[in-house]
């Protein structure tokens, strides 16, 4: 007959089985638009019309003086 043997028991041994779950923390960046308008000095050129009226005297008539037809008056 055989007699038995006692067994050793070890102590146990831990296995860790890690896992991961995403959880979305929001992360906020703001934007700032900035709208410019820049003032560029262009010229406009306008033209005023002047309107000058001018008498031409031609002066005091002396002899020879007619109406343009040759006669005498």
């Amino acid at each position: 007959m055989r007699r038995h043997v006692r067994p050793i028991v070890c102590p146990p041994q831990c296995i860790v089985k890690d896992t991961y779950i995403k959880r979305e923390i929001p992360v906020i960046h703001p934007v700032v638009t900035i709208n410019r308008q820049h003032i560029v000095n262009v010229p406009r050129h306008i033209y005023q019309p002047i309107t000058r009226n001018e008498v031409v005297d031609p002066g005091y008539p002396g002899k020879g003086w007619g109406c343009g037809c040759h006669c005498k008056r």
